[in-house]
């Protein structure tokens, strides 16, 4: 990792011991949550974390013991990759992507840590649920009335470059040792994002190696170190990540596993900001200046103020997808945008 100019930034939740065992404190520090914190212990309970103290085969064996009797879909660096899950020269992925039987991904691990040969493998963003049968009940978190999306990431040393994620995310590290760097969601343009539409895994990423930065080729990326947050997360260890933080993840042992949990603070009916930005870019980008300048002053107007002179001179009935949206007219204009963008 490159050198920083900046002391690094621990937070540590102002919580009594163990209170977050009945969920309420827990709670209570997640909601409305804007800036990153950190957990010690929030998980050190958990069967997975023991299983893991007792070595990686142990943990894989815990793993084994739950999983269904399904496909797993993994990414697999060739001979000699260095972990970092990313672009080649051609911008082409740098790890190639498979399915296979758990046990069978397992007992390549097995055999690899036995020829002291291994290589990179990384099953990212598991659904709990569909893949694994009393895991997540055997492993419990509290996270109250959150409607949550439940992923399990396994595998060996790997980089994962900075991106960042629409949900709020709780991070908890069961086997092995993490580090995360994390950026204010502003820092964006100081790291210097790749290609909207080819990304390793769906979102944006920086583009600047984290062990080797180039500054001459990225020299706002100090900037970005400048505000940067970073941490090791021991087993049992847990990082909340709020919406839109930018972070880069490294797995530090030859075996690790990452639980987390994803929640969105906005109705799941709502769109997805993301497709806004891709409609955006299709229909806005490349019109003329002067056409901008007038569909920013719009964009303003009906969607980032949005305020009462929007609508108080139209009789309430009759405001339409002005009024605040509810799940029956947010899939009116759905059904809208999806008739007029398959013209």
């Amino acid at each position: 990792m490159a050198e920083r100019n900046t002391p690094i930034y621990e937070r540590i939740a102002p919580v009594p011991e163990r209170l977050w065992d009945k969920g309420a404190g827990l709670d209570a520090l997640l909601e409305g949550a804007r800036e990153p914190f950190v957990l010690r212990g929030l998980v050190a309970d958990w069967p997975l974390v023991a299983a893991g103290r007792e070595g990686a085969r142990a943990a894989r064996r815990y793993l084994l013991d739950h999983a269904r009797d399904r496909a797993f879909k993994v990414s697999i660096g060739p001979p000699g990759h260095d972990g970092r899950l990313f672009y080649d020269a051609d911008m082409a992925m740098n790890f190639r992507v498979g399915t296979g039987k758990l046990g069978d991904i397992f007992a390549g691990l097995d055999k690899a840590e036995e020829l002291g040969d291994i290589r990179t493998v990384y099953l990212a963003s598991i659904d709990i649920p569909s893949h694994f049968d009393g895991l997540d009940e055997a492993n419990r978190i509290d996270l109250g009335a959150r409607d949550l999306l439940k992923s399990i990431w396994i595998g060996t040393r790997t980089r994962i470059a900075a991106h960042n994620d629409f949900p709020d995310n709780l991070a908890c590290c069961a086997v092995g040792r993490r580090r995360f760097t994390l950026f204010p969601p502003h820092q964006f343009s100081n790291l210097y994002l790749g290609p909207i539409d080819n990304t390793p895994a769906g979102r944006v990423v920086s583009m600047v190696d984290f062990d080797a930065p180039d500054l001459a080729a990225h020299p706002r990326f100090v900037d970005a170190l400048a505000a940067a947050q970073t941490v090791e997360l021991e087993p049992g260890d847990a990082i909340f990540i709020p919406s839109m933080w930018w972070h880069h993840v490294e797995g530090l042992e030859d075996f690790n596993v990452l639980v987390n949990y994803w929640w969105r603070r906005s109705p799941a009916w709502l769109g997805q900001p993301q497709d806004a930005l891709h409609h955006a870019i299709l229909a806005i980008r490349d019109l003329p200046d002067a056409d901008k300048a007038i569909w920013r002053v719009m964009f303003d107007h009906y969607v980032f103020d949005n305020g009462a002179h929007v609508t108080d001179h139209i009789p309430e009935p009759a405001r339409g997808i002005l009024a605040p949206l509810t799940p029956e007219s947010a899939g009116r204009l759905r059904a809208f945008l999806l008739r007029m963008l398959s013209r």
